[in-house]
């Protein structure tokens, strides 16, 4: 579902805006855009998208691989994994299909000076979202049972 929402979202906006253009949703805090990003988070890492390409292809690899270590008995954990896995396939198939991650919700503030300047959280998109949700999810997940086998009595052999 993740990655329909990703890939149906970004279609839309491809359609709807053009390259490096906004269009402005609630003026002085968020905006539509379509902006190309050739790297990672906060665009790190930029103009690096074939290698980055190949890091997300290892980093679906090792989910998969290791997917035994993930709570996928709850539906949390599910969902976690979903999401995390999600994501990651809708960015790697926008850097394999146009060379970019298209990324489209900006939040922004705009300071009273009113000199046009904006303070701006980096433009993502659906599957960013859902990597960072799935990952505190996991981080949760992993927390809360390192609790549980710490409160759990030892047992003498």
């Amino acid at each position: 579902m993740v990655l329909i929402a990703d890939q149906f979202t970004k279609l839309l906006v491809m359609s709807l805006i053009n390259r490096w253009d906004q269009r402005i949703v609630i003026d002085g805090f968020f905006k539509l855009v379509h902006w190309g990003n050739t790297g990672a988070a906060w665009s790190l890492f930029h103009g690096n998208n074939g290698l980055l390409a190949l890091v997300s292809c290892i980093a679906l690899g090792l989910l998969v691989w290791l997917r035994n270590r993930f709570d996928l008995r709850s539906s949390v954990g599910q969902i976690a994994y979903g999401l995390v896995g999600g994501g990651i396939l809708g960015n790697l198939i926008d850097r394999l299909r146009v060379g970019h991650v298209i990324d489209f919700l900006y939040f922004y503030l705009r300071p009273r000076g009113g000199d046009g300047r904006e303070a701006g959280f980096p433009a993502f998109n659906v599957a960013d979202s859902a990597i960072c949700v799935g990952v505190v999810l996991l981080l949760v997940l992993s927390w809360r049972e390192g609790g549980e086998r710490e409160a759990e009595p030892l047992t003498s052999s």
